[in-house]
């Protein structure tokens, strides 16, 4: 069985975000950028199912500037055994991702498709599901665990109640959560080899896309400071400012 796997280049999590002087978007300049952190867990997982015999390859495509390449790279050094680069100027919103994502699967045939269930830039949470739609695939999202028996995956879901376990007729669409599981790092000898494997450019008009905008951003703010904490002298005067100055009671 193949496995495709999505990732996306986002902001490294441990770097502070800044936003443009005209508040037109976030400031990339001289900022480290990285695997989107629920990306990465995808990777693992299909690495973890190819190490276990389910999987014969993994696929992972990006979409974006040549500078996606890097975590292309980086997710070959994980265990990736070929990449595909998208090539676009704009990272385009979750809609036309999955127009293209659906191209990718309709040409590579995966039994399986992994994605992030979001990323922390944009946090959308959209593209899985709207991918699930196009292909006409049965899909799994917020999996906290993935089992692949047969033509079936059992994956177990994160949801407000707390786990629900699904089975899906292969080939499906999962999208990962935090628990799935935590990502090796990718090893000097590895990085080296995945220079040499193969990465294939292609662009929207070779997949027959057309990218059409559909959402438009007005304005990026940074989110208001957080007021320092205050002590109280008694529950009497913790519960008058939480009714009359907080207003949450």
């Amino acid at each position: 069985m193949k496995i495709l796997v999505s990732v996306k280049r986002v902001i490294d999590y441990n770097a502070k975000v800044r936003v443009k002087a005209d508040n037109s978007d976030v400031d990339l300049a001289n900022v480290k950028m990285a695997l989107n952190p629920f990306c990465e867990i995808a990777v693992e997982e299909a690495i973890r199912l190819k190490e276990a015999g389910v999987a014969s390859e993994v696929v992972v495509v990006s979409i974006g500037p040549k500078t996606v390449q890097e975590q292309l790279r980086t997710a070959l050094a994980l265990g990736a055994d070929r990449a595909i680069q998208i090539d676009t100027e704009q990272m385009p919103e979750p809609l036309n991702v999955a127009k293209l994502l659906a191209k990718v699967v309709e040409a590579e045939q995966p039994g399986l498709v992994i994605l992030g269930k979001q990323s922390i830039d944009s946090d959308n949470n959209q593209t899985g599901q709207m991918l699930a739609a196009l292909t006409g695939r049965p899909q799994g999202t917020f999996a906290s665990a993935v089992k692949v028996e047969g033509d079936k995956a059992v994956v177990t879901r994160e949801v407000d109640g707390g786990l629900r376990t699904v089975e899906l007729a292969l080939p499906a669409i999962v999208t990962t959560d935090l628990r799935l599981n935590e990502p090796r790092y990718a090893k000097l000898p590895d990085i080296m080899k995945a220079k040499k494997k193969p990465l294939e450019v292609k662009t929207p008009t070779d997949l027959g896309v057309e990218l059409k905008q559909h959402i438009e951003l007005l304005k990026v703010e940074a989110p208001a400071a957080r007021q320092a904490g205050i002590k109280v002298d008694s529950v009497d005067a913790l519960v008058d400012k939480l009714k009359n100055e907080a207003k949450v009671i």
